[in-house]
């Protein structure tokens, strides 16, 4: 099929072509690993995973997909900091190295990170490269080496700045979000890596070194700068290291695109003479039951944070996804309920399929199913009328009136639709052992139903459906399913 997409360098939705045939190189800006990623963080990193199946599955795409892991940065430099109230036992000792202590810190909560994904099925598989920004140094200085001798970039106070006049002489700024020429303040300097749009200004490259920060040795033009990489440098030269430039498709969060992916697209331009990437894919925000996720209004959550409250990752999932990417996604606890109920009547349709059918029985058009489904995927991944299309079909088709072709042929279906969606089981009923005590409640209510006394037998009903079975009485018995 062909992928539409919406591309936020023309603000319009464009046909997607690669620029090598049959490959798309795409880089998603990843996590920095300075605590435990948040749910807003994930529906980012979802929104990423589910282009680079779209490409793969419908049009047919070999993926080269990197991500990379932000260790270096300034947030990431004050949690391994000695004394710093964020280390954690787990750990080990802070050492008199700070770069040692950095490299302990941002280990830790990569791995968590890892870990985190992995319970959403972003699969590591898919990944071609996971870089740690700490592994790029070179390639780093080398960006910075390239960009000053261009006459973008100057030395000041042990520091390495862009020259934002400099470039703006040649070249827009404010591609990808709208820039003010009156909020530009010219010779003034910024070392923060992350600002709003009202501190436009030089930015850093390379920050020189702090007392008790790690730092890197570097020397240019004769003079001595340990010191470490800006944030926005680390994407560029990572991109050109691992993808070649331009590549083709680039996503993060809406969040990014100022200052982070505008100072991108400027460094990859003054240092390599070109644009980094072909198609901008931006995510917008998640809020949390209608309001910006905050620790302050107490509605801020890690995914960990969700799953010791007792929700499934993959219900997580198939609720991020149901909402279209460049929507905001409203969070609650109630979106997740009905998200997971959503998913279970689909997994329930799917062991239906695999149930013995007849020859004989209903055939409805499962290509034109796939046809619209996958359009609607393929046209900027509109996973919400996807999912509608596909619940519509389920309603007005209940799979004990379908013949034994038909059920093949959307079993077919639903495994390249899961191939995407990564949220089901393609497969037969699994059989369940049922604890002893949900059996004993059930021939209870059994018993008291016998006996007409309904109100007490809807009770035991009550309290096995709240431990997570569900009671389906028969003409003569009973089945118990898990809910």
């Amino acid at each position: 099929m062909q992928i539409r997409l919406y591309n936020s360098l023309t603000r319009q939705v464009e046909l997607f072509e690669p620029l090598q045939p049959g490959l798309v190189r795409m880089y998603t800006c990843g996590p920095t690993v300075y605590a435990y990623a948040h749910i807003g963080n994930m529906r980012a990193f979802l929104c990423a995973d589910l282009l680079q199946r779209v490409l793969r599955v419908l049009g047919g795409y070999e993926v080269r997909w990197v991500m990379n892991i932000t260790d270096i940065d300034d947030k990431t430099i004050r949690g391994s900091a000695p004394g710093s109230p964020e280390w954690l036992p787990e750990m080990g000792e802070q050492t008199e190295d700070p770069r040692e202590n950095l490299r302990r810190y941002t280990r830790f909560y990569e791995a968590a990170f890892l870990e985190d994904i992995a319970r959403l099925h972003i699969r590591r598989e898919h990944l071609a490269a996971l870089p740690r920004a700490t592994d790029y140094i070179p390639q780093m200085q080398d960006l910075v080496r390239r960009i000053v001798e261009r006459g973008f970039g100057y030395i000041a106070a042990g520091s390495v700045y862009f020259d934002l006049s400099a470039w703006r002489q040649v070249a827009p700024y404010g591609r990808l979000f709208p820039i003010d020429p009156a909020q530009i303040r010219p010779g003034a300097r910024i070392d923060a890596d992350q600002y709003e749009r009202e501190e436009v200004s030089d930015f850093v490259l390379w920050k020189g070194r702090k007392p008790g920060e790690p730092f890197w040795e570097f020397e240019l033009h004769g003079h001595a700068l340990p010191g470490r990489p800006g944030w926005h440098l680390e994407c560029s030269a990572m991109e050109y290291a691992l993808l070649g430039l331009p590549f083709d498709i680039h996503t993060g969060g809406i969040d990014l695109k100022f200052p982070h992916h505008e100072d991108e697209i400027a460094q990859s331009w003054a240092g390599y003479g070109v644009d980094p990437t072909r198609y901008w894919v931006h995510n917008e925000f998640l809020e949390v039951e209608g309001q910006k996720m905050s620790k302050s209004l107490g509605n801020f959550f890690t995914l960990r944070d969700l799953l010791q409250r007792g929700l499934d990752p993959l219900d997580i999932r198939f609720a991020m996804l149901q909402a279209h990417y460049r929507s905001p996604y409203n969070f609650t606890f109630a979106g997740i309920e009905a998200a997971r109920r959503a998913r279970q009547r689909v997994q329930e349709y799917i062991y239906a399929l695999h149930e013995e059918a007849p020859a004989e029985g209903m055939e409805p058009d499962v290509r034109a199913l796939r046809e619209r489904v996958f359009g609607h995927l393929a046209d900027d991944l509109h996973t919400p009328k996807a999912f509608a299309e596909l619940f519509e079909f389920i309603g007005a088709t209940p799979p004990t009136a379908l013949s034994a072709r038909a059920r093949a042929e959307l079993i077919g279906f639903f495994a390249e639709l899961n191939q995407i969606v990564d949220v089901w089981e393609i497969r037969t009923r699994p059989a369940e052992e049922i604890p002893e005590e949900i059996r004993h409640l059930a021939e209870q209510r059994w018993r008291l139903r016998q006996q007409r006394r309904f109100a007490e037998a809807d009770a035991l009903r009550e309290q096995i459906l709240q431990a997570g079975y569900l009671i389906k009485d028969l003409r003569d018995g009973y089945i118990i399913e898990r809910r």
